[in-house]
């Protein structure tokens, strides 16, 4: 595989572990199976895989409670099997990214159990957030709901940003920035290409602990004037991903980071991929936006001059497991905001509008110029799972908000492969962790193989033809166009999305490379359509 900047065109499949391909049968995803099953994704075209985390873990918050973060838990296999999925995805052409999680450990960690077995005042108390007091040291909310302080039987607290079983590592205590220097080589020595770094923004607190009355929101909501709240967005960072970042030159083969920063307005979000920090930044500004021509052309725009102004790519996404996928959330009128999950009694989204939408969207997407980041099973066109019975959820954050946020439990539903098959294929047992709908049969991947038009095929002939056009390493021209619309050119093609109610003309003596969906009888674009084409 070529070594320089591959990550600068990249396209990049997020895979969840628990929900993509199980090999033993007892309903949980598992290493061995994404090792069987990455020719897939060869054949589907994409540059590399990022795994959601598999470490050790008690499993409160699906993995991100990281209870020893230089193993593999025994629910997705073992080291040898993390090393056979390395080298197969080399073998394959495929890099592989893994999670990393650094802002918090699990309450099962070794540090924290020593740090409970120890009391207040100790060393070991240190590597964490402790305070004393009869009350909690400030008004932090946790984003899964509640307090963020859990007070001990010692009287001592301790901060946990997200669950209680999910406490906040001390990183200005100089033994937990090594523990992690250690950890990033000990997988760097196995051969993984990157990290991508959760709550990367979230590593340094206000030194004070100054107090914050507004909600303690990770996922989007931040506003982008005023100052950061003081649990995020600290200063303090860019120094630990410096120092990362050295750690990875000193490897071959671009080893790159990528920061998980829910961080406004780009100008801000791009001093985390200034030249001697990380590599990349998820675009979370493009995720939320609305299905809306000047929105987006918007977010494009400073997108692209923000990252431009550092030397940086752009990245570009549309779905991940903490959201939910954009089939359904496109399926909504635009501009109605973020959703903290879909379910029974919920208003529910227009499944066909949402397809159509979503289907638009990706090809809107993968025409930009920069790198593009896919969910699984979004190459499938899956919905959410809108009518997931509340009582087989299993994200914290229904339980802390009081049963207020449904949770993203409804993108992890395991994926299917075979309509005829036990769980639509995601195993050889009719079993799976999250109850999968019957409409799965409708999605499966057999169902779409060779059929023209299916979204995967869709999915397939746009990434090759991503490739053929170098479209991830170009430019783009915005092009005049009808009202409601966006046109622009990137190199040799021709991009045109129509976000109105009427169908809009292409630029005379196009070619059709690529439609969403089909034109209209006249050749035009119609609503909710994008299209690539050659003059």
């Amino acid at each position: 595989m070529p070594t320089e900047a591959w990550w600068r065109d990249a396209v990049i499949y997020q895979i969840y572990p628990r929900s993509f391909a199980d090999s033993d049968g007892d309903g949980m995803g598992d290493l061995p199976g994404i090792t069987a099953r990455l020719p897939e994704l060869r054949r589907l075209g994409v540059d590399a895989i990022w795994l959601s985390p598999f470490y050790p873990s008690p499993q409160h918050d699906a993995g991100y409670d990281v209870a020893d973060y230089r193993g593999v838990d025994p629910r997705f296999g073992s080291l040898g099997d993390a090393d056979k999925l390395i080298d197969t995805a080399h073998e394959l052409g495929l890099r592989v990214i893994v999670d990393l999680v650094p802002n918090h450990t699990s309450s099962e960690h070794a540090w924290f159990r020593a740090a409970l077995a120890a009391g207040p005042g100790s060393p070991e108390r240190q590597r964490y957030i402790f305070r004393d007091g009869a009350e909690p040291p400030n008004s932090w909310q946790s984003v899964f709901g509640g307090p963020a302080w859990e007070r001990l039987p010692d009287g001592q607290w301790y901060l946990h940003l997200f669950d209680a079983s999910q406490p906040d590592l001390n990183w200005d205590h100089p033994e937990v920035r090594a523990e992690f220097l250690d950890i990033l080589r000990f997988w760097l020595d196995r051969g993984v290409d990157g990290f991508r770094v959760d709550v990367a923004h979230g590593l340094i607190k206000d030194a004070d602990l100054t107090d914050w009355t507004a909600p303690s929101v990770v996922l989007g909501g931040l506003e982008p004037a005023g100052p950061p709240p003081p649990m995020w967005d600290q200063e303090g960072v860019h120094e630990i991903y410096r120092q990362w970042r050295s750690v990875l030159d000193e490897y071959p083969g671009g080893r790159i980071l990528v920061a998980e920063a829910w961080v406004q307005p780009e100008e801000r979000l791009a001093r985390y991929v200034r030249p001697d920090e990380m590599h990349q930044a998820f675009n979370f500004p493009y995720l939320e936006a609305p299905w809306a021509a000047t929105e987006l052309r918007e977010i494009i725009d400073s997108s692209l001059a923000a990252n431009d102004e550092v030397g940086a790519t752009t990245t570009w996404v549309l779905s991940n497991h903490d959201v939910v996928r954009h089939a359904s959330r496109l399926g909504f009128p635009p501009g109605e905001g973020r959703r903290p999950g879909i379910g029974i009694g919920d208003p529910q989204p227009d499944a066909g509008l949402g397809l159509r939408r979503a289907r638009a969207a990706t090809l809107l997407m993968l025409a930009l110029p920069g790198s593009a980041y896919l969910y699984q099973g979004e190459e499938l066109g899956l919905p959410e799972h809108t009518g997931l019975p509340d009582e087989v959820r299993q994200d914290p954050a229904w339980e802390r908000s009081g049963h207020v946020e449904r949770g993203r439990d409804g993108c992890r539903v395991p994926i299917p492969w075979e309509a005829d098959a036990p769980s639509f294929g995601f195993g050889p047992a009719d079993a799976s962790w999250l109850p999968q709908p019957a409409v799965w049969a409708e999605y499966a991947l057999d169902r779409q193989v060779g059929v023209p038009g299916s979204t995967y095929e869709l999915y397939r002939s746009a990434l090759r033809t991503r490739r053929t056009h170098e479209l991830g390493s170009g430019e783009l021209v915005w092009l005049a166009t009808d009202p409601g619309a966006l046109a622009f050119r990137n190199g040799d093609v021709v991009v045109v999305t129509n976000f109105g109610d009427e169908p809009v003309a292409l630029p005379g003596g196009a070619q059709i490379l690529l439609s969403s969906e089909p034109l209209d009888a006249g050749g035009l674009v119609p609503t909710d359509v994008t299209v690539w084409a050659m003059l």
